[in-house]
């Protein structure tokens, strides 16, 4: 949610965000005529309240002639303030059903447009010649099989499609990966939080998930809960309703947890292997900032990340996301693909998210200023997730089957430099 006086003294400049994520722009006139509503019948609600308690205070002081009708001019009174209370407060969840309709502004410089219309960056990294080296790749989940390192027939048999077990030094990879990205985030001054994977509606929507793709989201109706698909959901909540101390800096945090999506609208490549799947392991980061700090906060975000896939040895591109594939909550994000040589494409490995104070603004988190307190910025960013492993699979296979372990991740991994293929018989 935005704040409402941006709205009034700026239609345009919200109308064109609107028309540049190629959203419904006549919802800023909504909201700014049911503004006026709510205003117009909140003022009357105050004025005859103003006048029942005028009219309260001489009750004792009229005649006993008077008495009668001011008792009766109270009662019409009442009924009135009553009537004009129910009144004022239905104008106001109208209004704020439209306000939170609203998407947050783009910031200048994000591309107009929808999924295919991003701006690329950057590109880092080499891409490797199979060619040259004399052998086809395999895609990741064949290089996963031939290791012993992820079972989806099983998973498929316990729970479905697109479920798998990781599985012997595949988990330890995963686990190595995401204890990577820990220590990371630790040196870079992050307190880490094992957060809830369950939330209430308050929070979830609080944060702008419960917009065009709540259909993503799985719902406990008997709880009144949700399984959140990142951390950054309860780590935004973490700190709902209260006033926080800025004054030494923004306050991060890094958040791991199983996440849970439906991936409703996949299909194709995407849904073989552990490219798109329901169920996933995530190390979020996520701050709280002084909004004036937030856009170079980003940048911070986007270079932790860019840190933390060098270490992985990745080839990968960053490119900035067209405000139509934008989150509800966010103003501008930022994508780190990471190359895959099966497909010839790159895929998102990580994202970062400015959300201004879109998110604070729901969920009521403020800081202390000079002048009193107003709503805190909010970011996030992925540091190391489960997919990543399908990029490590594909870009590191070796010609014998075998699987290179990046320097960075081995101490996690016992030492090992490579994971060696595991015959048929064997898996």
């Amino acid at each position: 949610m935005i704040d409402i006086r941006t709205i009034r003294e700026n239609p345009e400049l919200i109308k064109a965000s609107q028309r540049a994520r190629r959203d419904d722009e006549t919802l800023v006139d909504l909201i700014l005529a049911t503004d006026e509503k709510r205003r117009r019948a909140l003022q009357e609600f105050e004025d005859a309240r103003a006048e029942q308690k005028a009219l309260s205070r001489t009750v004792g002081k009229v005649s006993p002639e008077e008495r009668k009708s001011v008792l009766e001019r109270a009662k019409q009174l009442s009924t009135r303030v009553k009537t004009l209370e129910a009144a004022s407060a239905a104008a106001n969840e109208e209004f704020m059903k439209a306000m939170y309709r609203l998407p947050n502004p783009i910031e200048e410089g994000v591309p107009e447009g929808g999924e295919d219309d991003y701006t690329v960056v950057k590109k880092v990294g080499t891409l490797r010649d199979f060619a040259a080296e004399g052998f086809e790749p395999k895609d990741h989940l064949d290089v996963a099989e031939g290791i012993d390192a992820v079972d989806m027939a099983r998973g498929t048999k316990v729970s479905g499609s697109r479920f798998y077990y990781l599985k012997g030094l595949g988990a330890r990879l995963e686990l190595a990966l995401l204890t990577a990205a820990a220590d990371q985030a630790q040196d870079a001054g992050f307190t880490m939080l094992t957060t809830p994977t369950l939330v209430n509606p308050d929070i979830m929507g609080g944060t702008g998930f419960l917009g065009a793709h709540s259909d993503e989201i799985y719902y406990l109706p008997t709880d009144d809960l949700y399984l959140t698909g990142t951390s950054e959901v309860a780590l935004a909540g973490y700190h709902k309703d209260e006033i926080l101390d800025l004054s030494a800096g923004p306050k991060r945090y890094m958040g791991w947890s199983t996440c849970y999506r439906r991936e409703a609208g996949s299909y194709g490549k995407d849904t073989r292997g552990i490219i798109r799947v329901h169920q996933f392991n995530k190390a979020e980061m996520f701050s709280y900032c002084d909004p004036a700090q937030a856009r170079e906060e980003h940048e911070r975000f986007l270079a932790w990340e860019e840190e933390m896939i060098a270490r992985v040895e990745l080839p990968y591109r960053v490119i900035c996301t067209a405000a139509g594939d934008l989150g509800s909550s966010a103003a501008k994000k930022y994508d780190c693909e990471a190359w895959l040589p099966t497909q010839n494409r790159y895929m998102e490995i990580t994202s970062t998210s400015n959300c201004t104070t879109f998110q604070a603004r729901r969920l009521n988190i403020r800081f202390r200023t000079e002048n009193g307190t107003t709503p805190a910025a909010t970011l996030n960013g992925t540091l190391a997730t489960t997919r990543w492993l399908v990029a490590m699979f594909e870009n590191h296979q070796q010609p014998d089957g075998s699987l290179y372990i990046p320097k960075a991740l081995r101490p996690y991994m016992g030492g090992r430099e490579v994971i060696e293929p595991v015959a048929a018989g064997h898996r």
